[in-house]
């Protein structure tokens, strides 16, 4: 096997781990929320508990798991700029969509791919290098 397949290989094997993470994360986070909901929490503090829960999960998974990487300060102050930068494509694509189609949904589904790849390429080459 030529060293271009097995390169081609792993990768597409590390991105599967990548969206795994990604899913394990919102479960969390989802999980949190309605747990916290049902024990009377306020919505606000709840969603911010389980958003906060599903981000730590999701560097944990992927420092670890999805590029093998020591987690240290430097590459979480890195991941929070991810997570900005994504929120911010995410807000971009909503209002293209709300401003041409009249639909924020479309706008919401079509940044998900966005911020996968994104957040796979910025995690490999630039967070967990």
């Amino acid at each position: 096997m030529s060293p271009a397949r097995i390169a081609s290989k792993f990768a597409s094997r590390q991105f599967l781990l990548y969206v795994t993470g990604g899913v394990l994360s919102a479960l969390v986070d989802i999980g949190l929320l309605q747990l916290l909901l049902q024990a009377g929490m306020h919505y606000t503090a709840a969603a911010s508990a389980g958003f906060a829960a599903g981000l730590l999960v999701n560097f944990a998974f992927h420092s670890g798991v999805t590029f093998s990487a020591s987690a240290n300060p430097g590459s979480l102050a890195r991941y929070l700029c991810l997570v900005g930068l994504n929120y911010l494509l995410t807000l971009g694509c909503v209002a293209l969509a709300q401003a041409t189609l009249d639909n924020p949904l479309a706008g919401k589904l079509l940044s998900l791919p966005l911020v996968t790849v994104n957040g796979f390429l910025l995690g490999k080459y630039w967070i967990f290098k």
